[in-house]
């Protein structure tokens, strides 16, 4: 090659096109992980590397931010030396696309299929480190990096399908034109969803299909069943693709957009799927419906399918009808308007306010208003949907412009998110300091520069969709007010009713008329009932923007009947219209929260307050609330009852919050705990006292309490209870307390303990304020309520069982003075990194698994904790992990699962794949079991449990609707069960 051939190359190579990168945190952290990598390759491709990132520094630049900020790059990185000097030196366009046609034309040539797995998986990691270095470092602008996924996703699809069809045609159970193209006219339809039919996948996107097929498939022998055949033809095209191995795995597989898919097999015949769609479809189906694409399989059946399809999605009038679904839609995509904040830390990006969910639902509902008579308007990417939004005057060119710019940038933001663990995560870092760390990662010098674009960007989204429909969309203005008191025989109202979008209008006028002039035991005031018949009005506007507006009405006549007092109440939701649409949902989802806020209104001043919506509070701001509730009890009953009071109103507070969906469930876990926690310390204190006064103390005397369980892990529910354990210590030489009524050493700490627990179980007139379990302690029931730790330690060291050891991964001092709290804390350490067999601990494991499954059982995919597969086989399988790993690397030891499942990550004690999918199975049913802990009593049966709940639910757990959702339960509890049973062992 001549001298300008090879210049003209260098120019042409990936590492002479950087043009941006990260800003490094820790550099010499940085550059000390890089040179472990080079010092470990053989001397050739050390220097290599070294010889790119000396001609081309931001290659060096780009290196070190992904050494100090990705592990999963990194981790492609050192896995294959060789392959990363290739891709430096690539041209990348030219790279990817004869990387995908290799590997297609290798995986239709593979002799079995393990080979075609092996090819696909391969393919996708050189490819996954080409896009992601073209994208850090500023070679490829963010749609040239979805385009370049989402062929990359495509052209998997077809050659896995493809190779499984030629399989099927070698079996003679069906027989293609063309061996080479089998898929033609086969009847069998692959439709891309969301972001891979827009062509915008993200970078650790899962992949949204739905199959389907026609029951007369042309190429189909005769002796076969269609359905049998192309469900099982899926089920292979899922393993292809996303079983992991050795390789890893392609992409992660999603058919559960499919009709009713808690019901209906993963392939699903077009003339069910026509019918469905005809009699049942729902809004967010038809706005799903808006990015289908055919991506493999019978094309021709493909775009056939979306014309018969059409009419579903494309509706040629606007009626009430459709603008009520609009709204529905809108109203189930968003939290409560103007109560829910925008943030940096812990924003998350995808669904948070002003997020990217907001921009794509911004284009999808005028699309929906105004594709059937404007078939121009049916574009399927986001941005290319803005563009003739604009060009055809539905939005200002400004809206365009702002909202392509605000989508570009947090699609940037959502892919480096993803690229530090490969996990499909939108969710930013939530500590000022992590964040420090991602912006820095992200190219800015800083947090605050990130700061001020992303809020900039976030406001901005925000401000055009809250626009949306705003005004009078359905015409109501011009409507003479109603005489609500008219009842259901009055057109007029039930016209009125109807506009607001109640499909119900004469039940809900009968219900507003009784308000009106009915005997509720709150309207003995006359003063209240005037001031709820002025609010009527505005009660009826809020109750109308409740989800399902006619059983907000029912839910609010239940809450009138119950309330004892409320003119207070009244008066503040008349004033704060807002809150009228979020009581609706606590009254409609969570009828507990309602009993309590109908017995104590007074807990609807927290909603009103600045505060509420803003961040959690931390432990120190609860801890100083409590002090000023508790400051002027005049005595020890008065001082419960403010307890319990205060106990109530933050468990009310934070259910609230998730109902609304403004804070996690593991932030709420946290909440839980920290009041949990801040009133153990205040009662342990108080009781402290107290004893003293009447039995002195005892020379030296220290005592602790030990929180286990969930308390422990701070993944605390609204109905959790506390577990504890009470440790203590005194001068062994003095053991009477000094007291006019004076105990002995372990007589003193077992009655020191009873009253203790009597101060949290005991009713008073605001109830009971938490139950107690102390089973967890040293010789559980049959041992003392109270442990000297020396006897403890002795316990722990000689006699605990294996399940002890387990509960104790948990323990976690919540009360005691600094110094006992270091003694304590080293005995637990000492106990937890002790040297253990693992096969004896993954048998103990097991055999404890098998005797909590007869207890409990374990076959209803609802007992979230119970069933096999669910939180307790996550539980148990971190549990295991440091009983088994903490001897050689303690650094795995923490009280919380998910925080154990990312060290054995770290630490290399778990493989990535399985951390992704218990962590991931962790994270859905810490989310479910919060709702379900909070709104339902006993077990949760689907088929009885209210819509309202059915939708919470279904957003809780990021699914479209609650038939979604069951399915992925199903999906993740099988998947957690494998890696348990491959892990230590059958627990069935």
């Amino acid at each position: 090659m001549s001298p300008s051939a090879s210049d003209t190359a260098d120019q042409r190579c990936l590492a002479a096109r950087l043009v941006d990168g990260p800003r490094l945190s820790a550099p010499l952290e940085a550059e000390r992980r890089l040179a472990g990598w080079l010092a470990d390759l053989d001397q050739g491709q050390a220097a290599a590397i070294s010889q790119r990132t000396t001609q081309f520094p931001r290659a060096r630049e780009l290196l070190l931010g992904i050494a100090e900020a990705s592990p999963y790059l990194f981790d492609l990185m050192r896995a294959d030396a060789a392959r990363a000097i290739r891709l430096f030196d690539c041209d990348p366009d030219r790279h990817l696309a004869q990387l995908i046609e290799d590997t297609s034309r290798d995986v239709q040539a593979a002799a079995a299929e393990a080979e075609v797995m092996q090819r696909l998986r391969r393919m996708k990691s050189e490819a996954a480190l080409l896009i992601a270095l073209c994208d850090i470092g500023g070679v490829w602008p963010v749609m040239r990096v979805t385009s370049a996924l989402t062929e990359l996703a495509v052209r998997s699809v077809q050659s896995a399908l493809r190779y499984l069809l030629r399989q099927e045609a070698a079996r003679a159970k069906i027989s293609p034109p063309s061996l080479e193209y089998p898929e033609e006219n086969s009847g069998l339809i692959v439709l891309a969803m969301g972001k891979m039919g827009a062509g915008e996948l993200n970078y650790s996107s899962d992949i949204d299909l739905i199959v389907f097929f026609n029951m007369d498939a042309p190429t189909l022998a005769p002796d076969i069943e269609p359905q049998p055949f192309f469900v099982r033809v899926t089920q292979g095209l899922s393993r292809l693709l996303q079983q992991r191995n050795g390789d890893g795995y392609v992409f992660r597989v999603d058919l559960r957009l499919r009709p009713d898919p808690a019901s209906t097999q993963v392939a699903i015949s077009t003339e069910a799927a026509l019918h469905y769609y005809e009699r049942e479809g729902r809004t967010w189906e038809r706005a799903a419906m808006i990015k289908a694409r055919p991506c493999a399989g019978d094309a021709k059946a493909g775009e056939a399918l979306l014309a018969d399809i059409a009419p579903f999605v494309w509706r040629k009038h606007l009626d009430f009808a459709a603008l009520a679904d609009v709204h529905d839609m809108k109203r189930q995509m968003q939290t409560y308007r103007g109560q829910s904040g925008i943030a940096v830390e812990g924003h998350n990006v995808k669904i948070g306010r002003g997020g990217i969910r907001e921009i794509e639902f911004f284009a999808q509902t005028q699309q929906l208003i105004a594709g059937g008579r404007h078939p121009q308007l049916r574009a399927r990417p986001t941005l290319e949907a803005l563009e003739v939004l604009a060009s055809s005057n539905w939005i200002t060119f400004e809206a365009r412009d702002e909202m392509t710019a605000a989508y570009l940038f947090l699609r940037r933001v959502e892919h480096r998110l993803q690229m530090v663990a490969d996990e499909q995560t939108h969710t930013l870092p939530d500590s000022a300091e992590a964040m420090e760390s991602f912006a820095r990662f992200f190219g800015y010098e800083g947090r605050a520069a990130f700061a001020d674009d992303l809020l900039g960007h976030l406001n901005t989204v925000q401000k055009h969709y809250g626009k949306l429909f705003e005004g009078d969309p359905t015409g109501t203005a011009q409507l003479p007010a109603a005489d609500y008191n008219a009842g259901p025989d009055d057109s007029r109202l039930i016209a009125h009713l109807t506009s607001l979008g109640f499909k119900k209008p004469a039940a809900a006028a009968k219900t507003i008329q009784q308000w009106m002039v009915g005997d509720y035991r709150v309207f003995r005031a006359e003063a209240t009932r005037s001031a709820f018949v002025e609010f009527v009005p505005a009660l009826i506007a809020g109750l109308a923007d409740a989800e399902e507006p006619d059983d907000a009405v029912t839910a609010f006549d239940r809450f009138l009947a119950a309330l004892q007092r409320g003119g207070r109440l009244i008066s503040l939701l008349s004033q704060n219209r807002d809150l009228v649409a979020l009581v609706a949902l606590i009254l409609g989802a969570a009828p507990r929260l309602g009993d309590m806020l109908a017995r104590q209104p007074q807990l609807m001043d927290g909603l009103i307050d600045p505060r509420f919506f803003g961040a959690m509070p931390d432990q120190r701001e609860l801890s100083t609330r409590l002090a000023a509730t508790l400051a002027d009890a005049n005595s020890y009953e008065e001082f419960l009852d403010r307890l319990r009071l205060f106990g109530q109103e933050s468990l009310f507070l934070i259910g609230t919050r998730i109902l609304s969906g403004t804070v996690s469930a593991s932030q709420a876990g946290i909440a839980f705990a920290d009041v949990a926690e801040g009133i153990v310390n205040t009662v342990h204190g108080l009781v402290t006292d107290s004893f003293a006064t009447q039995h002195g103390r005892i020379k030296e005397q220290q005592t602790a309490v030990l929180a286990m369980g969930r308390l422990g892990s701070r993944e605390m529910t609204a109905t959790s209870d506390l577990d504890l354990i009470l440790l203590y210590d005194f001068d062994h030489d003095t053991p009477d307390s000094d007291g006019a009524r004076s105990l002995s050493g372990a007589h003193y700490f077992a009655r020191f303990t009873q009253r203790l627990i009597s101060a949290f179980t005991t009713r008073t007139n605001y109830g009971g304020l938490y139950d107690v379990d102390m089973r967890l302690r040293p010789s559980g029931r049959a041992g003392p309520v109270a442990s000297r730790l020396d006897s403890f330690a002795q316990y722990q060291e000689k006699e605990a069982w294996t399940w002890e050891h387990m509960a104790l991964t948990r323990a976690r001092v919540i009360s005691s003075s600094p110094a006992f709290r270091r003694e304590i804390e080293l005995v637990i350490r000492e106990v937890l990194t002790r040297p253990r067999d693992a096969a004896i601990v993954a048998t103990d494991v097991a055999d404890m698994r098998r005797a909590v499954a007869l207890e409990k059982g374990e076959g209803d995919i609802w007992d979230l904790k119970y069933a096999a597969g669910g939180l307790v086989d996550i539980d148990f399988i971190a549990q295991y992990l440091q009983l088994v790993h903490a001897a050689r690397t303690p650094e795995i030891l923490d009280v919380s699962t998910l925080q154990v499942l990312d060290n054995s990550a770290r630490l290399g004690v778990l493989p990535q794949a399985s951390v992704e999918i218990l962590r991931s199975a962790g994270r859905l049913y810490h989310d479910l079991t919060q709702i379900l802990r909070l709104c339902v009593t006993g077990k949760f049966k689907s088929d009885v449990a209210g819509d309202d709940l059915l939708r919470v639910m279904a957003r809780a757990g990021d699914a479209p609707d609650f038939s979604s959702l069951e399915a992925r339960v199903r999906e993740t509890q099988g998947e957690v069960r494998r890696v348990f049973s491959a892990l230590v062992g059958n627990g069935s």
